[in-house]
Parts: C-alpha cells; structure tokens; sequence
C-alpha cells in the first residue's frame, strides 16, 4: 500500500455524529487510562496508538482491513508503538452489544482471543450500508461467531458472563475516555493523547515518528 494514500477520511464517509472542526497538530496530550485495555504490541513500547471505533460503523472496517495492518507492519512490529482499541459506540443498540460482549470476551478469554474475535466482527460486517438502522448483532449472532475462534467451553463461559453483564464496567470506561476526550466520529485517531487530524499516511508517519524522537 502505498504511503501516499489519502488517509480513511478521504476514502469513504467518515461515520459522524456531530460537526468536526479540524485544528493542528498541536493539541494538547490528554491523559488517557490504558490501564486493562487490549492492545497489540509490547507493553515497553514508547508510544501509545488508540483507535476509536464502533463495530458497525464501515468506516471501521475500512480502517481495520486497509491501514491496521500498515501500522502494524510499520510500528507494532518495531516495537515503536502499541496500538488499543477502544469503543466509542453510537449508531444502534447493537454497537453496545457488540462492544460489551467483545469487552467480555477480553475479559474472560484474554488478549490474543479479543483480537481475533474483533477481527472476526468487522470481517461479519455487511456491504449493505442500510444494515446499521437493522438489530444485527443479537446475542446469538455474537455466540455463533465466537464458536468460530473460541471452543466450545470457551464460548459458553464469555456468554455465561455477558449475560452477567461482566463486559459493562469496561464498555463504560471506555465511552467515558471517549466523552472526556470529545469524540465525534468512528474511527477517530489519538497518539500518545493527541488526536490525530491529518490526511495521508505520510501525516500519520510524522506524528507517530515525533511522538517517538520526543520520548527520547
């Protein structure tokens, strides 16, 4: 993929909840807990990647299948960045679900099975843009797609939990980072607390690259 691709906001309809008024690249860092969230990477590395996304939203996806992998490749491997996902759900009452059963999942089950189970998700997600009006993710759509990186006693415990609403306390944390932080639109981009507000790759590169001769 080429580094001079224009950025995902560039490439489809950012999922938006409010007006977005682009600044600089100098925001101030927020301080943000990344205390028992998943994340990819080594937990030693400088700098701190935070995705915020809602599992419906196809600019997540887009996001998940076309630049996650680049940042991996380019960061996570290097050990120059970790990189977190966390929910900023909005468009329907299955985005909740979906966030808090995947909280549940990294709850129960841990990291490596968290990522595999949000991969899954956004792989599970329609071409058809309508679908978001629609209660797709249900409880037993969510139970069938873990069957498929999960086994069956793993599965049954992450339900078992979920219906104990054991994924709600980190779902919460997570819209409340997201609220402090003034989060408008999925996915929305913050490194090291800052939010990153560029076009291309290229920008991301050079914020991602300060960050780190900052840290040194």
């Amino acid at each position: 993929m080429s580094k001079k691709i224009f950025w995902f906001i560039g490439i489809v309809a950012v999922c938006v909840i409010g007006i977005i008024v682009l600044t600089n690249f100098n925001e101030k860092s927020v301080d943000i807990d990344y205390e028992g969230q998943p994340f990819l990477g080594e937990a030693s590395a400088p700098v701190n990647i935070v995705e915020f996304g809602d599992y419906k939203c196809p600019n997540c996806k887009t996001f998940n299948d076309q630049m996650v992998p680049v940042i991996y490749k380019d960061f996570v491997e290097t050990g120059k960045a970790k990189f977190y996902f966390m929910n900023y759900s909005f468009i329907n009452i299955d985005s909740n679900r979906s966030a808090q059963f995947a909280e549940t999942v990294y709850k129960e089950l841990g990291n490596e099975k968290f990522w595999s189970f949000h991969e899954l998700l956004f792989s599970k997600q329609p071409e058809d843009l309508s679908y978001e009006k629609v209660d797709l993710y249900t409880e037993d759509f969510l139970e069938k797609a873990l069957a498929e990186v999960a086994t069956e006693k793993e599965t049954t415990k992450v339900v078992k939990a979920f219906k104990e609403n054991k994924g709600q306390e980190a779902w919460d944390k997570d819209m409340s980072i997201a609220k402090k932080l003034g989060v408008q639109s999925t996915p929305s981009i913050y490194v090291n607390g800052k939010r990153f507000i560029g076009e291309t790759y290229d920008d991301f590169v050079k914020m991602v690259e300060k960050e780190i001769a900052n840290g040194k």
